[in-house]
């Protein structure tokens, strides 16, 4: 498990919780993008998505590397899948919860099918 890394773990979730940071690192994921680039399809400054990209850096996200006067910002994976990790050891909750659904639904279905009702 990945307790031992829970302080970390905190810090990338609590960057994922936006929806612009998510967005952003999304479109990291395509490739090197400026500051610019990054608050165009949110019509915000250059300030407002400095400031979201500060969070996805501090989340360890994000890399900024300064050309200049423009700061291009590349995404850093590991954090991701660090959480990516976490979540995994949940999924055998989830699964188990939709096999037990999947099992009910089938068994409705033969009963359905035994009555001869064929209708939904």
């Amino acid at each position: 498990m990945v307790e031992h890394q829970a302080p970390a773990l905190d810090i990338v979730f609590q960057a994922l919780m936006d929806g612009t940071r998510r967005a952003m690192l999304r479109s990291l994921a395509e490739g090197e993008r400026n500051i610019g680039e990054l608050a165009a399809p949110f019509d915000m400054s250059l300030a407002a998505a400095s400031k979201h990209v500060k969070v996805l850096e501090r989340a360890g996200l994000v890399r900024r590397l300064v050309q200049g006067r423009t700061h291009v910002c590349q995404l850093e994976p590991a954090p991701l899948a660090m959480a990516d990790d976490w979540l995994r050891f949940y999924e055998q909750f989830w699964n188990r919860e939709l096999d037990a659904l999947d099992a009910l639904l089938g068994a409705e279905d033969d009963g359905l099918d035994a009555r001869g009702d064929t209708s939904p």
